[in-house]
């Protein structure tokens, strides 16, 4: 048996995709259903998905699936909790302590292609890729798309797009964008080595990468990476 509110909710999901063919944003589900807070949204989703009336599409943004609807008009009964006065201040409670998440679809720059083998020339063109911002975090990020297979033990694939944030520091260990000699780019574990700075890559079949301090700047540390499948 679905609350008032999660009855309310699958049915505008469902209504929004028969009339747009696109899931409403987060936003707009909270205002729909006049909360204050996306967490409230959140929360009715995730209980729409283990009653099983909706599922989300992986790898998509605001990417939702009506698997089933409830009889239409209000439900029959809600339970007495929903409406009591301690339900009422845990529901309250609960907007305040919990983070509101990052559902929404951010534009970063993608400049290009970059190697996960050998270098290759660095920002090649922009453009804009869409993200979900839950996948980004705090600071400044662009996107470049990996090509080569040198990092694939990480779990980082030709064609994926690598989400990168901008910084000019990293720890040993981290995997970064590094421009070796203000030209090419490329993407590797970075650690320093006595005098010299290091490129590991994530694949047995090759070799490290050893240069000078002066010949390699780092241009951001990895957030995450955005595979597309066919």
């Amino acid at each position: 048996m679905l609350t008032r509110k999660q009855h309310e909710l699958v049915c505008f999901i469902n209504d929004r995709l028969a009339e747009t063919g696109v899931s409403p944003s987060f936003e707009e589900m909270k205002d729909a259903l006049d909360l204050k807070s996306k967490s409230g949204v959140h929360r009715l989703i995730s209980a729409l998905e283990e009653r099983q009336f909706i599922r989300r599409l992986p790898y998509r943004a605001r990417a939702l699936e009506v698997l089933r609807m409830p009889e239409r008009g209000a439900p029959k009964a809600i339970a007495t909790a929903e409406n009591s006065s301690d339900s009422r201040q845990l529901r309250q409670l609960r907007d305040v302590s919990l983070p509101q998440p990052a559902n929404d679809v951010v534009e970063i720059p993608l400049h290009g292609r970059i190697a996960a083998g050998m270098p290759i020339e660095a920002f090649e063109d922009s453009a804009m890729l869409a993200v979900p911002a839950a996948l980004l975090g705090q600071g400044e990020h662009y996107a470049l798309e990996v090509a080569g297979d040198s990092m694939v033990e990480a779990g980082i694939l030709d064609g994926d797009f690598a989400l990168v944030r901008r910084t000019d520091v990293a720890r040993d260990g981290e995997i970064v964008v590094a421009l070796i000699e203000e030209s090419e780019a490329t993407l590797k574990y970075f650690r320093r080595e006595g005098a010299m700075v290091r490129l590991d890559p994530a694949n047995r079949a090759y070799d490290p990468q050893r240069y000078a301090p002066r010949q390699v700047r780092i241009q951001g540390k990895l957030s995450g990476i955005l595979r597309r499948y066919p």
